[in-house]
C-alpha cells in the first residue's frame, strides 16, 4: 500500500504521522537511503505491481529532497554593519535586506552585500596650479562610507574610479582658487573643508551613494625641482616678520617708558610751579609784615635787616674782596679768622657776634681806606 493511499494511515514517505511534524533533514536523508537500498535489494523477487508503488515512492522521495536542498540554498545571513541589496532577474528591488537571517529562492533571486559601516580611505596625490600661478604638490586622503547601497551598486558602474575623479575636480577647483601660502601653510584646513564639501555635492550629483566623511590634506609643498629656492624665498619672509616683531617690542618698551619719563617731568613741572608760587606768597606775605613792622620803626627795622643781610652773607663766605673807592688794590678780608676770634663759648656765632664782626669789617675797611688816601697824598 502506498503512503498516500487512504489506508496508509496519514503518514508521510518516511513513515511519520502527519501530526508530528517534518522530520530531522538527517534522519530523511537516512531514511531515504534505507529504503532506497531495500527497494534494489529486493526488486528482483517483487512482482509488477510492487515495482510501480516503489517507483512512484521514490520520486515523491526524490523531489522532497530536493525542494529541501533548494530551500536550504536560499538561507542567507546579514551581519550587523551590513545591508543587502536584492537582484530578482537581474533587476534591482528597492527594498534593502536587514541585519539578520534571510531566505530568497535561488535561481531567482540574488543578494549582495554592503559593508555600510566600514570607513574607507582613498589617497590622492596631484600638482595644483593655484590663483598667484604657483604650482603645489598636494596629497590628500579622502575617508567615507557607503550611504545608500543600492546606489553604490546600481547607479554607477565603479564608485571609486569616480570618487577619484571627483576629488580630482573638487581640489583643482580649490587650489586654483587660492594663493600658494594658503594651501601650504595656515589654510590647509579650511581648503580640506572646502575640498569635503565640493567633493560631496559632486558624488551627490554622480548618485554614487559615498558619504565623506573627512578629507585630510596630509603634506602640501612646492615640487621637488623648485624647492630649495621656495625655501629661501620663505626663510626671507620669516626673517623678515622677525625683525618686525622685534621692532615692534622695541616700540612697545619704548613708548611706556617715554610716556613715564613724560609724566614724571610733568609731576616736576608742577611741582617747581607750586613751589615757586608757595614761595612767592610766602615772601610777599613776609614782605607786607615786613613793610608793618618798618612803618612802626624805621630805625631798629633797617638795622635789623641790615643785621639779617650781613648775617647770611657772612655765613656762606669765608672770604671777601673788597673793591675800595678811590683806591687801586682790592681789599681781602679773612672773614674766617675773624669769627673764629669773635665766636664765643663753644664755637658758637650769635647776633652779637655778627654785629662785631660787621663792626670789625667796617673799622678794617675804613682803616685801609685812609691808609691808602695818605699814600696818595704823599
Amino acid at each position: 500500500m502506498a503512503w498516500n493511499e487512504p489506508g496508509g494511515g496519514g503518514r508521510d514517505p518516511w513513515g511519520n504521522q502527519g501530526d508530528k511534524g517534518p522530520p530531522d533533514l538527517d534522519e530523511a536523508f537516512r531514511k531515504l537511503k534505507s529504503q532506497l537500498t531495500g527497494i534494489f535489494g529486493g526488486g528482483r523477487s517483487g512482482g509488477g505491481s510492487g515495482n510501480g508503488k516503489l517507483s512512484t515512492g521514490l520520486l515523491g522521495a526524490g523531489l522532497v529532497a530536493l525542494a529541501a536542498i533548494y530551500g536550504f540554498f536560499g538561507l542567507y545571513q546579514i551581519d550587523q554593519g551590513e545591508r543587502g541589496v536584492v537582484f530578482r532577474f537581474g533587476a534591482v528591488q528597492q527594498n534593502i535586506v536587514m541585519p539578520g537571517l534571510h531566505w530568497n529562492p535561488p535561481l531567482i533571486d540574488r543578494v549582495r552585500k554592503v559593508n555600510v559601516t566600514q570607513v574607507r580611505s582613498k589617497k590622492h596625490q596631484a600638482l595644483m596650479l593655484t590663483e598667484d600661478e604657483n604650482i603645489v604638490d598636494v596629497s590628500m586622503t579622502v575617508q567615507y562610507v557607503v550611504d545608500d547601497p543600492i546606489a553604490f551598486l546600481v547607479k554607477v558602474r565603479n564608485p571609486e574610479v569616480s570618487l577619484d575623479h571627483a576629488t580630482e575636480s573638487a581640489l583643482r577647483h580649490v587650489a586654483g582658487g587660492s594663493i600658494m601660502d594658503q594651501v601650504i601653510t595656515d589654510g590647509r584646513a579650511a581648503i580640506a573643508v572646502e575640498v569635503q564639501e565640493r567633493l560631496q555635492s559632486y558624488l551627490n550629483r554622480y548618485e554614487t551613494g559615498i558619504l565623506v566623511s573627512k578629507v585630510n590634506i596630509d603634506e602640501s609643498a612646492p615640487p621637488s625641482q623648485v624647492r630649495d629656492a621656495f625655501n629661501d624665498v620663505q626663510k626671507a619672509k620669516e626673517d623678515e616678520q622677525r625683525v618686525i616683531n622685534e621692532a615692534n617690542a622695541y616700540a612697545e618698551s619704548i613708548i611706556p617708558t617715554a610716556r613715564g619719563e613724560a609724566q614724571k617731568l610733568i609731576e616736576q613741572a608742577n611741582a617747581y610751579r607750586d613751589q615757586v608760587v608757595a614761595r612767592s606768597e610766602g615772601e610777599a606775605q613776609r614782605f607786607e609784615k615786613l613793610l608793618a613792622e618798618y612803618s612802626l620803626a624805621k630805625e631798629v627795622t633797617r638795622d635789623r635787616l641790615y643785621l639779617d643781610s650781613i648775617e647770611s652773607v657772612l655765613s656762606t663766605s669765608s672770604k671777601i674782596m673788597v673793591d675800595v673807592e678811590g683806591g687801586n688794590n682790592l681789599m681781602y678780608l679773612p672773614l674766617d679768622r675773624f669769627v673764629q676770634s669773635g665766636a664765643g663759648a663753644g664755637g658758637t656765632v650769635t647776633q652779637d657776634t655778627v654785629r662785631n664782626l660787621a663792626d670789625a669789617v667796617i673799622r678794617e675797611i675804613n682803616s685801609r681806606v685812609a691808609d691808602g688816601r695818605g699814600r696818595d697824598a704823599r
